[in-house]
């Protein structure tokens, strides 16, 4: 019998998952089906509990629900708990699974397909939502010199850092937290566009004199062409640009790991998506 799953979110119509998940399935011959869920803002839980009565396997869960998506697993992983926001919801036949797979799907694009090692680098995460939320522990883990997160709203950003400062293996990693302004005159290795602002095509209002020599900006949205943030950081001086496509598929490879239990090959779907 074929396996359902899908991506929920509004907006989602620009999803690719459909396509790299097809393309894992091919890969590892595994019967799936998986689809696109557009569901208003206020009937997230609904379509949710459809999905899963419909005999649903998984969901993976996409801007505005990350945060709803957590307070309706019942059981969660570590690293959801960390972010306190889930993109993966797994069902079982009395539980409700949630997990978080964007960080580690950030960390290896950046590490494994793009070759830039994060240790011992500054990096400055732009956003303290969902999408932030995620990518802190991973990167982190990574050990650099430094993790700023820059935030609209500083008490915003430092409550996100607070859940992480001194804490066991980060302990060893000066953490910040201020408003995006705050950064002003500071220079970052790699500086990470976590905001939604890039979906709303525009740029997060970053002060000028971000980007050390050879650093890198990543935007975790992805688009056609340079996304506003990128075209502002290439302005600005950042010698790499990067957006969320690899990332994407990376953590599509760990959603997929944790629903069919194998990690597909990552390096020809990413090829695929960006030659169309």
């Amino acid at each position: 019998m074929t396996d359902r799953y899908a991506v929920i979110g509004n907006p989602v119509g620009h999803s690719k998952s459909p396509l790299i998940h097809a393309e894992f399935a091919r890969q590892t011959g595994q019967d799936i089906e998986y689809s696109r869920l557009l569901v208003p803002i206020e009937g997230f839980q609904a379509a949710v509990e459809e999905f899963r009565l419909a005999a649903g396997k998984g969901l993976n869960v996409t801007l505005p629900f990350k945060l709803e998506a957590y307070q309706l697993a019942t059981r969660r992983s570590p690293r959801a708990d960390d972010a306190e926001a889930v993109n993966v919801l797994s069902f079982g036949r009395e539980s409700v699974e949630g997990d978080n797979t964007d960080g580690i799907g950030l960390v290896r694009d950046i590490e494994a397909n793009l070759g830039f090692s994060i240790a011992g680098k500054r990096v400055l995460l732009l956003g303290a939502g969902g999408a932030a939320q995620g990518a802190v522990g991973p990167l982190l883990a990574t050990q650099p010199a430094l993790l700023a997160v820059g935030n609209r709203t500083t008490e915003k950003a430092q409550r996100l850092v607070a859940r992480f400062a001194g804490r066991g293996p980060f302990a060893s990693v000066v953490v910040q937290a201020g408003s995006l302004n705050s950064y002003a005159g500071a220079r970052f290795d790699l500086v990470v566009n976590a905001t939604s602002a890039s979906l709303k095509d525009t740029a997060p209002d970053i002060p000028m004199g971000l980007f050390a020599a050879g650093s890198m900006a990543y935007d975790m949205m992805y688009g056609q062409g340079l996304t506003p943030f990128l075209r502002l950081a290439q302005q600005q001086g950042a010698d790499r640009l990067a957006d969320g496509l690899g990332m994407l598929v990376e953590q599509a490879a760990e959603t997929f790991l944790i629903w069919r239990g194998i990690r597909p090959d990552t390096h020809p779907v990413i090829q695929q998506l960006q030659s169309l």
